[in-house]
């Protein structure tokens, strides 16, 4: 099953994550099929902090893959933001 989810990078006391496209039995961090954004937790200012492709999105999800209960939140509050 294809998993819409987040993988962290960054450093220490620095979190970054990236929005993979994975199968849901892979490791968090480990291969993914597509990297279609990314989340900045500590973004301040004029930094973003959530870019995702939405092109990329849509046939994800029309495919079938499920995004992950942070990553459906993620994007339920970046749409309530955009309108």
């Amino acid at each position: 099953m294809l998993t819409i989810r987040l993988a962290l990078g960054g450093s220490k006391k620095r979190p970054f994550y990236k929005i993979n496209v994975t199968d849901s039995r892979n490791p968090r961090d480990g291969s993914h099929k597509e990297e279609i954004g990314f989340f900045n937790p500590i973004a301040r200012g004029q930094e973003v902090r959530l870019s995702v492709k939405q092109d990329r999105l849509a046939h994800w999800l029309s495919v079938g893959a499920q995004p992950s209960d942070r990553v459906a939140q993620l994007l339920k509050d970046a749409a309530k933001a955009a309108a």
